[in-house]
């Protein structure tokens, strides 16, 4: 069976520091990542072709993060059926909030599985959740993890 993997997008550069933990976490489940700047109001077609090649490599599910209007993560899953989790990064001007509604106000049959504000390590554990269904290493990892939380 294929190494599972996720792809990781960022609308912009300045989100890296706020979605590395994503990535930490997910290679700590020995999870693969395929990480990308592309601004989905900037680079609709450099998008369309990364989601469409990420899905023929093997990605399993999207990771989105994304500030202010955050459109990112709704324009990838209006691209693929594959799962997207919407990663709301933090603003000055908002605080992420603007990012946060407008992932999780999804219009019907696009859904975007959102969560907290610059909630990366969970975005990536919610990933998790989904390889583990079809992974077994990355459930194991999963629950070993999570066992090793309740230690404190």
């Amino acid at each position: 069976m294929a190494e599972p993997m996720v792809a990781l997008l960022m609308g912009s550069k300045s989100d890296l520091m706020k979605v590395t933990p994503a990535e930490e976490t997910l290679a700590e489940m020995g999870v693969r990542v395929k990480t990308a700047v592309i601004s989905a109001h900037r680079q609709p077609e450099k998008l369309r072709e990364f989601v469409a090649a990420a899905c023929s490599e093997g990605v399993e599910v999207f990771i989105a993060a994304a500030g202010k209007a955050a459109a990112l993560p709704g324009v990838v899953a209006s691209m693929t059926t594959l799962p997207v989790i919407g990663l709301p990064v933090s603003s000055p001007e908002l605080g992420g909030m603007d990012a946060l509604l407008s992932m999780v106000q999804m219009p019907r049959g696009v859904p975007v599985a959102t969560v907290a504000i610059d909630g990366a390590e969970n975005a990536a554990l919610l990933a998790c959740e989904i390889l583990g269904l079809k992974h077994a290493a990355v459930a194991k990892a999963l629950e070993d993890y999570r066992e090793r939380l309740a230690e404190g």
